[in-house]
């Protein structure tokens, strides 16, 4: 499998033997994907101004795109991206310098700005805009540009969020198993 991974000053991005990796998907830099990660086709991750982490049975769909920010005398540590387990990250979502919590549903085409932190246990639905430094507080489903806490996730949501996870680790196994 040919996959575009490429150094950023000598750094080239660590991915753990279980993770799949689409051919047409490019990583940069200081990147780390953890067990069962999976990255789908035409995401674009990089991370050569801070760090990207993207946690255990983690999956980044497809036309994605996961950047940071770099360190100034504003933002000190500039804001490195963040990414929990068994999150779930929906077809052209971009996240740029934020912190993502343990099962979370990010919807397709919404937007997570730079310093913005997700607890554990969100879903946030597709289109959603979540702005610089919006702290999004565990157990609710958020909707809207800018994102407004819309209620409480139901028993139902919240057990679906790791099930989505382990449908991707499923997908990525059949994948790797095809190559």
């Amino acid at each position: 499998m040919q996959t575009a991974f490429r150094s950023y000053k000598g750094t080239f991005p660590t991915i753990a033997p279980t993770c799949y990796i689409d051919p047409s998907a490019v990583l940069v830099g200081d990147i780390h994907l953890a067990t069962d990660a999976s990255i789908w086709p035409l995401v674009a991750a990089r991370g050569d101004v801070n760090r990207i982490s993207i946690g255990a049975r983690t999956n980044v769909q497809d036309g994605s795109v996961l950047h940071v920010t770099r360190k100034s005398p504003e933002t000190p540590n500039g804001h490195p991206l963040i990414i929990g387990q068994d999150v779930t990250i929906g077809h052209k979502a971009m996240l740029h310098g934020c912190q993502v919590g343990d099962r979370v549903l990010v919807g397709m085409g919404a937007i997570l700005l730079d310093g913005a932190v997700i607890e554990d246990d969100v879903i946030i639905g597709a289109g959603c805009l979540v702005p610089p430094g919006k702290r999004l507080e565990s157990g609710y489903l958020y909707i809207g540009s800018p994102a407004k806490q819309a209620r409480p996730l139901t028993e139902q949501e919240r057990a679906f969020l790791p099930v989505s996870a382990d449908n991707y680790v499923r997908l990525k196994n059949d994948y790797l198993a095809e190559d």
